[in-house]
């Protein structure tokens, strides 16, 4: 794929709304594209990997361990990310993501990202940004889920 889709799909994703062409490019050139398989698994739940992604084609489905099965919470679209915390902070994934049919991903690890401090420090902000607005968005989104659930158990009195 060359360089300028590479940026213009950098740009519509969640991490690259505020960068200009230049940036998203500087930044897309650091980044590795991979194709995975319907079913096949990018990282586990508890893994160590750092590794960012920005889904570009297809969906993932992010997934926990619930009495002893995989079970999928939510589903990603083109331009989202995952492992935002990971990258950031190095704990272990928190989530499985999985393939839910054929789909493209762009990976960045923290290494090749942080090249760009010295030389690309707003690209740098601009990203952490995102980054945190990213995390906020998932945080809202899952309160959201909480006080719904909440509601439905507290209207049936807990029949369910």
């Amino acid at each position: 794929m060359n360089q300028t889709v590479q940026a213009d799909l950098v740009r519509a994703s969640a991490l690259g709304d505020e960068l200009d062409k230049p940036e998203a490019q500087a930044l897309a050139v650091l980044m590795t594209s991979r194709t995975v398989n319907d079913g096949e698994m990018l990282v586990r739940e508890g893994g160590p990997e750092r590794t960012l992604f920005m889904l570009v084609a297809g969906q993932l489905g992010v997934s926990n361990i619930r009495d002893g099965k995989e079970q999928v919470s939510y589903l990603m679209s083109k331009g989202e990310c995952a492992g935002a915390r990971s990258f950031v902070d190095a704990m272990p994934r928190r989530a499985t993501l999985r393939a839910i049919g054929p789909a493209t991903v762009y990976t960045l690890e923290p290494d090749r990202f942080e090249t760009l401090i010295d030389s690309h420090p707003r690209i740098v902000y601009k990203v952490m940004r995102a980054m945190f607005r990213i995390t906020h968005a998932n945080l809202l989104r899952m309160n959201q889920e909480t006080q719904q659930l909440t509601d439905y158990v507290t209207k049936t009195h807990g029949r369910y």
